[in-house]
């Protein structure tokens, strides 16, 4: 470690996991699910969340690389296919930017009751992109307080609603969404845009990130043993302070109320859990404030949690050949600054255009929703390649020292792999095309033209890739 860089210890990386995975604008729509929640969350969990977290671990620890997964699945399949995995994972960083740039001035209109003018609005939205693309020029061992308190901020607004919502049905006796027999709580296996499958990717997209824990091994005193306990401790912090709050919501409030995904219906939300509590209005409306504020603040530490990954990719793909050559430079403390910058452009652009576009024509639909849900696939989509290449590299170098391994026999090691690929592709699926049904689609399409213009832009990308 180099003289003067800051220790990040195993708290620390502990704590960053749970700030990468814990992201609190998806918890109203996962919590919309209703009980058929909890199922999902157990399935998720089992079929998902620990084959991945086990797999990313031993691939990290394994092949310790600044490229993380893009390395990963260049060993297995070649340069053209690592492309593609660093295409799409950092295309989806400055779209999430934009989303929260738009998400912050949606809050800020609700904490205030007010509607905010077009230059306001852009004003907001710029602040919060430069302020999170400063951060994302730091490392991370340097941003550790900002990534340290939001986690706190999250576990004490989330572990908040969560109880909040208990206490409410406790008081009342009732629950907005009571559970009478088993039946209640198993899913619906249909493609009811509201209740069904296509749910699956919202808590798909509240697992990812654990591949990021590998890039800070530079700043961990012991990155080999600390990287596995981190994402196994992490990872189990992070779905506890997820089902908690979406079960506050579940029982407090009707799914109608809670289903729409805009943060800006995150007010309308405390607003009713604590008028049920029995709150006067002034002391709800202090309440709501701050609680925005400290919204607010969590998605600039998600950001800068996230930056040092995603651009550590970006850099090292440059310089691989497979992005282009202005994401490789780095600053003196050895962070790719002109990474950061580039995501700040572009998601000044994407705000810039959605402002512009609503004020034009409101049914386009430029909010929130669009660009977290385009962020959210293409992230997906990044990571469909990451599990067939730890199949991959287990069969070519069996005998490649492995720091932390994956347990099981060949079957137990394949059903691993593989039911997380499949997982991961309907997940992208149903996201996109929902119920497949002409009206869906038409509604949809401001969606599936991003999703389609992100791969013709991956494919150009790729053509100029030469393999090697």
């Amino acid at each position: 470690m180099e003289k003067g860089k800051k220790k990040f210890k195993l708290v620390d990386a502990i704590l960053g996991t749970v700030c990468l995975t814990l992201v609190c604008e998806s918890v109203m729509p996962t919590a919309a699910i209703g009980n058929t929640q909890y199922f999902w969350w157990l399935f998720l969990l089992i079929a998902f969340c620990v084959p991945y977290g086990m797999i990313t671990a031993e691939l990290g620890t394994t092949y310790p690389s600044e490229g993380g997964m893009y390395d990963w699945v260049k060993r297995a399949f070649g340069p053209k296919w690592a492309g593609r995995v660093a295409w799409n994972y950092w295309v989806n960083f400055p779209l999430w930017i934009a989303s929260l740039a738009v998400a912050v001035t949606d809050i800020v209109a609700g904490m205030f009751d007010i509607e905010l003018n077009i230059v306001t609005l852009l004003l907001l939205q710029l602040i919060y992109v430069w302020i999170v693309t400063f951060l994302s020029t730091k490392r991370i061992g340097e941003s550790k307080y900002v990534v340290n308190l939001g986690t706190a901020l999250k576990i004490i607004l989330l572990l908040g609603i969560g109880l909040l919502g208990i206490y409410t049905v406790i008081k009342t006796g009732e629950s907005a969404n009571p559970i009478t027999s088993f039946k209640d709580l198993m899913p619906d296996l249909s493609l009811n845009i509201d209740t069904g499958l296509p749910f699956i990717s919202i808590i798909l997209f509240n697992f990812m990130g654990f591949e990021v824990v590998g890039t800070w091994a530079e700043d961990m005193d012991d990155p080999k043993k600390d990287i596995p306990k981190a994402l196994i401790f992490g990872g189990l912090l992070m779905a506890i302070f997820y089902v908690l709050p979406a079960t506050g919501f579940n029982i407090a409030l009707s799914p109608e109320v809670v289903g729409n995904m805009d943060p800006e219906n995150v007010v309308e939300v405390l607003t009713a859990l604590f008028t049920a509590v029995g709150l006067s209005a002034a002391s709800i409306k202090f309440i709501v404030i701050v609680a925005g504020f400290m919204f607010i603040y969590t998605f600039i530490a998600n950001i800068a949690s996230w930056s040092f990954g995603v651009n550590e990719v970006a850099k090292y793909a440059a310089e691989d050949g497979s992005m282009p050559k202005m994401f490789a430079p780095v600053n003196e403390e050895g962070v790719p600054y002109k990474a950061a910058i580039i995501n700040g452009v572009v998601a000044s652009i994407i705000v810039i255009i959605g402002i512009i576009a609503n004020a034009i024509n409101p049914d386009i639909g430029a909010t929130f929703s669009l660009f977290f849900c385009l962020s959210w696939i293409t992230l997906l989509v990044g990571y469909i390649p990451m599990f067939l290449a730890f199949l991959k590299l287990r069969k070519t170098e069996p005998n490649k020292e492995r720091p932390y391994k994956v347990p099981g026999n060949e079957i137990v090691i394949k059903l691993m792999a593989w039911v997380p690929f499949v997982i991961l592709i309907a997940g992208v699926v149903f996201t996109i095309f929902g119920d497949f049904s002409a009206e869906y689609i038409q509604d949809n399409m401001p969606l599936i033209v991003g999703v389609i213009l992100s791969f013709i832009c991956e494919e150009v990308l790729v053509a100029r890739i030469k393999e090697k």
